[in-house]
Order: C-alpha cells, then sequence, then structure tokens
C-alpha cells in the first residue's frame, strides 16, 4: 500500500539510500467487472535509470475502526483433520494431517467421510491429504466395526476448530475486517486450515498468563459458540483471517477510526499498539526498532520493542492471543503483531497493514 505522500517522504529521508529515487504511477485495474487502483513504485539510479519495480496497492481513502479486542473463532474446516490413528500397523497419516479426498472424492467434512466409506466395496482407498501445506498420498485398509458393523478407516478425525485472536482493523463503509496476522494452522500438522464456515464471537478476557523468557504466556479468554455469530470468517491467508461483521458493537470502539499506512508508512522510533489487556481498549507505547522493505510478503515485517510500564507489569510484553492486536503510528494502521521473541518477551515481530488487506 502507497501513496504520493508516502514515496515523497521515503525520497526526502533517503530511506532506498542517497542514490536511489522512488517514483509512483497510478493505474486501474478491473477484476470481475470491480476496478480497483493499482500502482507501481520504479526505482531508479541517480534519478533516472530504472533498477527495479515494484507493484503496490494505492492507498485508500477509507476510514478504519481501530481493533484491539480478543474475538472468538469458531471454524467449519474444508476437509477431515486426523486426530490420531488406531490401527495397530498404523497408516502413514499423523494428528493435524488434513484429509481432502478419498479415492479422488472431495471431501468436505466428517460426515461425507463415513457416508464415502459404507458405499466402499474395495479393501483400501486411496487418501489425499495435505501435510505442511503439501499435497500427499497414500493407501488405507477398510475395516469393519466389530461393534456396528460399519466401514471405517481406522482414525479419529474432526472438521471443526476454535480458537482466539484479536481483531485488527475493520472497514468502517463495509464492516469487511482482519484478523491475527498469521494463519489458523492445525498441530503438529503445520497446515493452514482450509475454511468451509465460520464465525466470530465476542469473548471475554479471564485472566492472563504473564510471558517471560522461552515461555510466551497467553490470554485465556472464552465465548460460546452458542451465542449470536458477530460476523463470518471468508477465507485464511498466511496473513491472518478476514470475512464481515454483521454487528459491530463490542468488538470495536465506533469513535476511533485511522487510515491504512503500509511499508513507506513505517518509520523508525516511537509507535503505538493498540490492546484490551487491561479490560478496555488501551494504547501502549512501544518502539519500532527494525523494519524490512520486503520484496515478498512476509509475517516478519516489522520488529518492535514494548516500552510501556502499565503493558509490561500486566502480560510481561507480547503474549499469545494478542496476535493481531493493530500498531499505530503517526495516526495510521502501519501493521500488526504477530510473533513474540521467546527468548524476551519484551519483543515482537508484526506484519504490514497492506499485506493483510492484500490477503
Amino acid at each position: 500500500m502507497a501513496s504520493y505522500e508516502d514515496v515523497d517522504s521515503a525520497n526526502k529521508n533517503k530511506i532506498f539510500g542517497s542514490l536511489i529515487k522512488s517514483e509512483l504511477t497510478e493505474k486501474e485495474k478491473s477484476v470481475d467487472g470491480q476496478k480497483t487502483k493499482q500502482g507501481e513504485i520504479v526505482f531508479k539510479l541517480f534519478g533516472f535509470i530504472p533498477i527495479k519495480k515494484v507493484g503496490v496497492v494505492m492507498a485508500s481513502d477509507d476510514d478504519y475502526f481501530v481493533g484491539g479486542k480478543p474475538i472468538g473463532l469458531s471454524i467449519l474446516t474444508d476437509g477431515a483433520i486426523v486426530i490420531s490413528d488406531e490401527n495397530e500397523d498404523k497408516t502413514t497419516l499423523k494428528e493435524g494431517d488434513i484429509i481432502t479426498k478419498i479415492d479422488g472424492m472431495d471431501v468436505n467434512s466428517l460426515g461425507e467421510v463415513q457416508d464415502f466409506l459404507q458405499n466402499e466395496v474395495k479393501d483400501e482407498v486411496e487418501v489425499e491429504y495435505m501435510r505442511k501445506n503439501k499435497p500427499l498420498k497414500t493407501l488405507i485398509k477398510v475395516k469393519k466395526d466389530d461393534l456396528t458393523g460399519k466401514l471405517k478407516l481406522g482414525l479419529w478425525v474432526k472438521d471443526d476448530v476454535t480458537g482466539v485472536g484479536t481483531l485488527t482493523f475493520v472497514n468502517k463503509n463495509n464492516h469487511k475486517y482482519s484478523a491475527l496476522g498469521h494463519p489458523i494452522t492445525e498441530g503438529n500438522g503445520g497446515n493452514m486450515i482450509p475454511i468451509a464456515d465460520g464465525d466470530v464471537y465476542e469473548c471475554n478476557l479471564i485472566g492472563i498468563n504473564k510471558g517471560v523468557k522461552n515461555d510466551p504466556g497467553e490470554l485465556k479468554c472464552v465465548f460460546s459458540s452458542n451465542s449470536k455469530s458477530k460476523g463470518t470468517i471468508e477465507s485464511n491467508s498466511k496473513f491472518g483471517i478476514n470475512g464481515v461483521l454483521n454487528n459491530i458493537e463490542g468488538l470495536v470502539d465506533e469513535n476511533v477510526t485511522a487510515k491504512l499506512g503500509g511499508r513507506l508508512s513505517v518509520k523508525m522510533g516511537d509507535a503505538k499498539i493498540v490492546s484490551c489487556v487491561s479490560g478496555i481498549r488501551e494504547e501502549y507505547d512501544i518502539e519500532i526498532i527494525k523494519a524490512n522493505y520486503q520484496r515478498k510478503a512476509n509475517d516478519k515485517s516489522i520488529i518492535f520493542r514494548v516500552k510501556d510500564k502499565r503493558l509490561l507489569q500486566l502480560t510481561g510484553g507480547i503474549v499469545q492471543g494478542m496476535s493481531g492486536s493493530p500498531i499505530i503510528q503517526n495516526g495510521k494502521i502501519i501493521g500488526a503483531v504477530t510473533h513474540v521473541f521467546l527468548n524476551d518477551p519484551t519483543k515482537g515481530y508484526a506484519v504490514y497493514s497492506d499485506w493483510m488487506l492484500a490477503e
């Protein structure tokens, strides 16, 4: 994400070096009938020799509600997640693997696995699955359950996931939101969870385990999926979840909005992290100590240090559950917390807000 103002500031501050100038050009792109503004930054040596081009999203004039509040997540997975293997001879499947197909048939839920097996006449089936986001195949023997007489694979599987994260920002006009800043993954399999359906719920903070060296700590939160959903989860990407909120009450302060800032908006020095760890929405002082001008999207764009004594007293720094907490600098939402340094919970990583918006 970039604006002409950001490029002018970058050139004045010589963030790309004293010999390199950057220029931003804008063009309209139409996708499925929807027109969006795309940009391209051209880096020029001595101000006139082109050496590199980078595509960017043009900064919009939209206002965004600032997040910072924990939210409950309930997800129906697109596929069946392996919990354990009950076969005596053990298959090649492991905890966290996601079954996507059986004998070429798509598996969208646990019920589809059971229905397919009851019509199976072969001794074994070909199972396609994901492990660490890579597609694999294996053959598994079909067995009959001694008690029910039904056919089974000898695997315990599930098709739903629940969790907690932090809301980052919400578009004031259409209530599209982004949260977490990193993907939802499953157990030891390391798979990014494919989403068939999902809901967002209001969440209550009931306690905090403070972070210490080699123990990141966590926010202790509760929510009920029997309560009324606040919105939908439409995608799970490497930079968090996205969707639309149908009810923002209790999730944001409608009096607090900001623009989104991209990579070129970030400066070394003071910034704020927004969080509800005290029970109310508050801003805490941090210091940005490194910002990577990445050629490729990455969830470790920014390195920052917590300076605020109030936050250090409450949490010890960054803890699990704070992922997605928005970072504000010069009145713009420039990023979101993603990870903590295990050997120093006062330091953390963040992702640029434009990576989240692009996904």
